[in-house]
């Protein structure tokens, strides 16, 4: 009979349960990077003491240290140790204002066993992730399956290269219940796949046609400066966009000038399961460094001006279709703006598809060239002289801007060309 293993879950279903912190040496320091996965225990001096971060009703069996370690109660102590004592190392710890004994539980042993093809969805650290130290690794699992067959007696352990998840066999998890130990949730990760073979060759394909665009946009924007690998623009899932991606990347420009551009306009159209470059475009807008913090992004006006930006882009084919032809104005709502860019109504304008010294007006994919549309501010009294003047007005001020020499460059504080 084939054998059965579990994922060991903290049990988070309970609003009034307590949360705990991380774990502290004698000295206070925290234990977690000297202590995890390490497969022979450490002599720590004193005792550990792990601070409750949420006060509420106390486990048997919980995580500490943002999921590495368990903490448990004698009596799931005792199961283990009985169980599966070469697999796991006890060290005594204090948990805050509780009187009876507890145990930070270290699960060191690492099993090579994710059955990658049965699992729902798998995917791996990149050398474009920067993580040298995870690479190979297994970004996310869903629906986990191991192969039980490269278990051997293990009892409690760690998938190799997914070391988040605990895993037990059938019997270890018997035991815990019959403790009536509170804190514990288990899910299977032997047995039949979670997804028809149907919706496995449908994750397959949407994964071919939706990971080469972003290595192929990367390479574009490191040829425009220095792409910022650790500022955290706000990504989402946005089933307007076509692969239903909505990302943003920032490029460190010269002169001090910080680059915010779209990423997933030009995604596949997922719906349609085949190679194409979405809506064939994706914003760039250009502006000082002092003007897009990079500790709040999300709260930055130019962010927010180009995130309403791609919403006209997305919602009217027009607007996308005249941005990638040449020069068109657009307005979007001004909230939240500077108000040396709003207009009277609450309005802020913008120059779509300024060309540019110093930006491609295309970049190769593997589905195709896809158009960098810039982006442009306007001042009002811009706005309202191309609003009266249509194309003629647009290209007017597109030479009056190249004659500033900041073209497609957005600022607040400037004058107007006009």
């Amino acid at each position: 009979m084939t054998k059965r293993y579990f994922r060991l879950y903290d049990d988070m279903s309970s609003p009034e349960r307590w949360v705990l912190d991380d774990t502290l040496d004698a000295q206070g320091q925290p234990v977690g990077a000297r202590l995890y996965l390490n497969e022979a225990p450490i002599h720590f001096d004193g005792r550990f003491r792990v601070p409750i971060l949420h006060p509420g009703s106390p486990l048997d069996f919980s995580f500490a240290d943002s999921g590495d370690f368990p903490v448990v109660t004698e009596k799931v102590a005792s199961t283990l140790a009985e169980l599966a004592r070469g697999d796991v190392q006890f060290y005594p710890v204090e948990v805050d204002s509780r009187p009876e004994p507890y145990f930070l539980v270290n699960v060191a042993r690492l099993v090579k066993c994710i059955d990658d093809a049965a699992c729902a969805e798998v995917s791996y650290w990149k050398q474009e992730d920067n993580r040298p130290d995870l690479l190979g690794q297994y970004r996310s699992v869903f629906g986990m399956r191991i192969d039980p067959s490269k278990v051997g007696d293990a009892k409690v352990f760690r998938p190799w290269g997914y070391p988040k998840a605990l895993l037990v066999s059938e019997d270890v998890k018997d035991a815990l219940e019959r403790t009536d130990a509170t804190g514990l949730e288990f899910t299977e990760v032997t047995g039949p796949s979670p997804i028809s073979d149907e919706e496995r060759a449908y994750k397959r394909r949407c994964l071919e046609l939706l990971e080469p665009p972003p290595a192929a946009r990367r390479a574009a924007w490191k040829s425009l400066g220095r792409l910022d690998e650790l500022a955290v623009a706000p990504r989402a899932i946005c089933y307007e966009w076509p692969g239903h991606r909505q990302d943003w990347a920032i490029i460190h420009r010269e002169a001090g000038r910080i680059l915010l551009v779209s990423e997933g306009l030009s995604d596949p159209f997922i719906a349609r399961l085949e190679p194409s470059v979405g809506f064939g475009l994706e914003l760039a807008l250009e502006t000082e460094e002092a003007e897009l913090p990079l500790d709040a992004i999300e709260g930055s006006w130019p962010y927010n001006l180009l995130e309403r930006v791609s919403q006209e882009v997305v919602a009217h084919e027009h607007v996308r279709e005249g941005a990638k032809a040449g020069l068109i104005a657009v307005e979007v709502m001004g909230d939240g703006m500077p108000p040396a860019l709003v207009t009277q109504e609450g309005r802020v304008g913008v120059l779509l598809g300024l060309e540019s010294h110093t930006l491609p007006r295309d970049f190769p994919t593997p589905f195709g060239d896809v158009r960098l549309v810039t982006v442009k501010a306007l001042l009002p009294a811009e706005l309202e002289y191309v609003s009266k003047r249509g194309a003629e007005g647009a290209a007017e001020l597109a030479r009056r801007f190249e004659a500033t020499g900041e073209e497609h460059v957005s600022r607040a504080n400037r004058q107007p060309v006009v």
